[in-house]
């Protein structure tokens, strides 16, 4: 353990010396040249450092509090202020001021819910409105470990609600156990280091006890990451890295940042847009999930086709290991040294170590955004049109095409018209696209677009895309509804837990498949899940559908939703687990993935083996057991 300490410290001696050369050199070139140094002072900005204990107390205030109950539901979605109810007249209506959809009624949504799952306002499940402690499994931590924990200064809790808030992601199965009971084992501590530094003293004191840590960034896994392993009897630390939220320093020139892993998406757009620069990265989840997240789950963004996902974005990662510090030793775009270090990083999973620091590339923010959809006749000439788009290398920002069902779904979550002459549009539109054009209202798809970049540019780029969906059928649907496709991303996961109030559950998951069997991928999983439902006693039609989300040279990712009534059904939760493992067998089964961005977790590792192969296998499990001999990251994730 002294020789990982050491290593961790400061690397080992090797590396130490090799480090004091390069000193020497760059020492040298300044000597000869004091001119020089001028430049080099105005490329870095440094709005804050890591290294001194006093940078690592002031972490910059976050839109999630360190606190997460105190605006966070401890047992569902989201916000506390924002969520979908049914007000007293038994319409829908989104309540907060976070959103657009915020303070709006929603007319069609009840009428949808009842003709589509068959719920009814008469069934109606009450959860329980608080967290009660004396359910919580009892902190179990060793005193010298609380000792020398004290004596690094970092901060800790015990409390239970800190605990319960980390000892779980947002899988089905999670939520409804906290709605209708608890876990059996959770977090014992909650430790927030303030910096790289700190996580290192943490890690050594793991392995000096011989605790388990688990990882924790934003909490927003959908793979059973976070849980933790119920026959797991060491002490449980819940490593926090929301305090970890600066960016260290901004490069103009080689136009990267160096960001504190533990920052999450909509803070550090909001910091980065305050100096004019942005990353483009955005995942759905991007209100709550960090940036150590998105590395640590290999994470994807709905502006991809321009920014890239996350391993394109990447230059340089720094993780903490029980071995010691794993980064490379310059920042450049690429190097050929060998397999690449980052890519048994991203992915990860918190199985390895605790990600603390990323470079990321950045980008000017684009001058000018425009909205658009189109509307085809129906999913297979949709995809061939998404198809053709990325054969020609001319995607937009982000490309999604939703199927019927979901096309059905979103004109439920329609607002209510304020306006006469908007509705007499909005009908008009309808008239010209069903009865003018021929459209089948049951048949037909949308795509939303979203471009961005050089006005010029971006209006030029618009014309062909829509001139390539004209080819196969598509119209031009307005602005308003692409507009009103992206606002629906940040609400529509707050829709479950309504369903769950009324004898609803639903999940969504995903893959990437090659474009030629993206059609019959899609429909034989929504045919199986109605198979599967049937089969397993669900007296209602399950609601099925799915959507292509990003686009490929070679492929699609397509994202799933799937929801049924469980009234009658005394298991809820086991036969959604049977489904669902149906779906992903069947995903399987036609040349799709295990997991295009939400990783594997403990959800889905039983088809590893087959999926990157049983010597593929092996090798992960052979990093593991090198950099972490002791498993101290016991998450049990991936292997």
């Amino acid at each position: 353990m002294a020789a990982a300490a050491e290593a961790a410290v400061g690397g080992g001696p090797g590396s130490q010396s090799a480090a004091q050369r390069r000193l020497r050199i760059l020492s040298g070139h300044l000597q000869r040249s004091p001119a020089s140094r001028a430049p080099e002072a105005e490329r870095l900005l440094f709005p804050s450092q890591c290294g001194a204990r006093g940078a690592a107390e002031r972490p910059v205030a976050s839109t999630i509090p360190k606190k997460r109950q105190e605006i966070l539901k401890w047992n569902g979605w989201g916000y506390n202020d924002s969520k979908f109810i049914f007000n007293k007249k038994g319409q829908a209506e989104f309540t907060g001021k976070r959103y657009r959809l915020s303070g709006m009624v929603l007319p069609v949504l009840k009428e949808w819910m009842e003709k589509t799952l068959g719920a009814s306002l008469e069934h109606k499940i009450t959860s329980r409105a608080f967290l009660n402690t004396s359910d919580v499994p009892s902190s179990i931590v060793n005193e010298e470990f609380l000792q020398d924990l004290r004596a690094t200064k970092i901060s800790y809790s015990q409390e239970a609600e800190d605990r319960v808030f980390r000892a779980h992601g947002h899988c089905l199965h999670e939520i409804f156990v906290l709605r209708e009971g608890m876990f059996k084992r959770i977090p014992d501590i909650v430790i927030w280091p303030g910096c790289h530094d700190d996580v290192i003293k943490i890690v050594e004191l793991a392995c000096k006890h011989n605790l388990c840590i688990i990882p924790f960034g934003g909490g927003t896994s959908v793979s059973s990451a976070l849980e933790c392993p119920a026959d797991e009897r060491r002490t449980i630390v819940s490593l926090d890295t929301s305090q970890m939220n600066r960016i260290l320093w901004l490069d103009e020139k080689n136009l990267t940042a160096h960001i504190e892993a533990g920052i999450i998406g909509q803070d550090l757009e909001r910091q980065l847009g305050e100096s004019g620069y942005c990353t483009g990265h955005e995942p759905d989840s991007m209100e709550f999930s960090s940036l150590g997240g998105w590395v640590a789950t290999r994470a994807s963004g709905m502006k991809k086709n321009i920014y890239g996902n996350i391993e394109d974005l990447v230059v340089h990662i720094k993780m903490v290991t029980p071995r010691g510090v794993i980064e490379k030793s310059c920042q450049v775009p690429r190097m050929s040294t060998g397999p690449d270090i980052h890519h048994f990083i991203m992915g990860s999973e918190g199985t390895l170590g605790v990600v603390t620091e990323v470079t990321i590339k950045i980008r000017p923010i684009p001058e000018y955004k425009k909205y658009g959809s189109v509307v085809f006749p129906n999913f297979e000439r949709g995809v061939a049109c998404l198809r053709e788009i990325a054969k020609q290398r001319c995607a937009p920002a982000s490309i999604r095409l939703v199927d019927n069902a979901q096309f059905q779904f979103g004109h439920a979550l329609k607002p209510q018209v304020a306006s006469i002459f908007t509705s007499f549009l909005d009908g008009l539109k309808k008239f010209y696209i069903t009865k003018f054009k021929g459209f089948d209202p049951n048949e037909l798809c949308v795509a939303t677009l979203l471009f961005e970049g050089d006005r010029e540019k971006v209006l030029q780029h618009e014309k062909q895309v829509y001139d390539i969906a004209a080819k196969f059928g598509g119209l031009a649907a307005g602005e308003d509804n692409g507009q009103r496709g992206y606002m629906l991303t940040f609400v529509i996961a707050y829709l479950r837990d309504l369903g769950l109030d009324y004898y609803v559950i639903g999940e969504s998951f995903e893959t990437s498949v090659p474009w030629d069997r993206v059609i019959d991928l899609c429909r034989n999983v929504k045919e199986r899940i109605v198979r599967e439902c049937k089969e397993k006693g669900v007296q209602f039609a399950p609601f099925s559908t799915c959507r292509v989300t990003q686009t490929y040279d070679a492929g699609a990712c397509v994202y799933f939703y799937f929801a049924f009534n469980y009234r009658g059904i005394s298991d809820p939760i086991h036969v959604y687990e049977q489904i669902e493992r149906a779906a992903r067998e069947e995903i399987l089964a036609n040349g799709g993935s295990l997991s295009h961005h939400h990783g594997v977790g403990k959800l889905r590792k039983q088809w590893m083996k087959e999926s990157i192969s049983d010597v593929g296998l092996g090798m992960l499990k052979s990093v593991k057991e090198y950099v972490d001999p002791n498993n101290i990251f016991g998450n049990r994730n991936l292997l």
